[in-house]
């Protein structure tokens, strides 16, 4: 999966794409001007993609993790959705979401975050978490998931095994949580557990280091993490995206190839390349050739193909954009209600 440059498809783009045929695109705010040109955007991002429909994904929280333009409607942060306690309100919200970003033809929202706000100095969390409370992440989590879901787009839970209490940025550095096994269980996991036992469609790992679950390696290269913990221990079978491996906890300490190479052979099923695209081909053609000498990789590479096949299929097999007279009838104002009833509430 990668990101693109501008508000429409370059010429370079265009011709990359025919030699590249990436399985997915995730949109900044630099991509989106309004909502007939992301309309757009998408369509020759669907028509652009090859045997298989195309991934379209944003992150689209609320609060300071905001991509969309001023005509969208502007959610506030999880944790003021959290103070409310409200399921039903946390569902609205999801489904408000998912009619927006379906309308638009987006069908993958990295959402919700599903970290438990368990250092009030993270510097990377802090208000995207719904709570303190695992309990409450898990209940009012799901409930986005559901509205999510029900309105068309697909959830991916992060940042697995949970972020919540790194004191470091994973966008500067490797971050690390040190707390001991149970607590890591009791606290960070119990959200995605539930998730997990709930099957939802995908899940975002976290370049974080656990200590207690793998001294070696971070959460998106850890294979004691993600298919002994999650695929064994909690028997997840849905799709595992990477956080971007441009961040520089990975970055700084492995080459794109390198990072490509061992995401996948963890367990990872996407690949994320947010800005670099020149990255993406590289990691790209250095896993087609590796793929024809390593047997290994190349049954990782099946595996995945085959989880994300059945992903796009049930879920992503039609585009799902609005026409565009319908546009002003499904962004925004409609939508003000759930945010002045979530501000009214605080």
């Amino acid at each position: 999966m990668i990101g693109v440059k501008g508000e429409t498809l370059t010429p370079e783009e265009q011709h990359l794409l025919r030699d590249h045929p990436f399985g997915g695109f995730i949109l900044f705010s630099h991509n989106l001007k309004e909502p007939k040109q992301i309309l757009s955007l998408c369509r020759s991002l669907w028509q652009a993609s090859g045997e298989l429909p195309p991934f379209i994904a944003i992150d689209q929280e609320g609060g300071r993790v905001h991509r969309l333009p001023a005509l969208f409607t502007h959610f506030p942060s999880a944790a003021a959705l959290g103070r409310t306690g409200n399921a039903e309100l946390a569902y609205r919200v999801g489904l408000a979401t998912a009619r927006e970003l379906s309308a638009v033809g987006i069908n993958l929202n990295f959402a919700p975050v599903l970290d438990v706000h368990s250092n009030p100095n993270n510097p990377i969390i802090g208000d995207r978490s719904l709570s303190s409370d695992p309990k409450e992440v898990t209940r009012l989590g799901w409930a986005i998931v559901r509205g999510l879901r029900e309105g068309g787009v697909n959830p991916c839970v992060k940042h697995f095994p949970g972020h919540g209490d790194t004191a470091q940025d994973s966008h500067l550095e490797l971050s690390v949580v040190r707390k001991e096994l149970g607590e890591i269980k009791s606290v960070e996991l119990l959200p995605f557990t539930d998730a997990c036992r709930r099957q939802v469609e995908a899940l975002m790992t976290a370049h974080v280091l656990y200590p207690a679950l793998d001294p070696s390696h971070p959460a998106t290269l850890s294979r004691r993490i993600i298919p002994e913990l999650l695929r064994g221990e909690l028997g997840y079978d849905g799709v595992v995206f990477g956080d971007d491996l441009e961040m520089k906890a990975i970055s700084k300490n492995y080459p794109p190839d390198d990072a490509a190479r061992l995401s996948l052979l963890a367990g990872v099923d996407v690949l994320l390349f947010c800005h670099r695209t020149e990255q993406a081909v590289s990691a790209f053609d250095s896993l087609s050739r590796e793929i024809e000498r390593n047997p290994q990789l190349r049954a990782r590479v099946e595996e995945s193909y085959q989880r994300i096949r059945s992903l796009k299929i049930r879920k992503v097999a039609a585009f799902t954009g609005a026409r565009e007279e319908e546009l002003p009838n499904l962004i925004g104002a409609r939508h003000r209600e759930i945010v002045e009833e979530i501000q009214g509430s605080l």
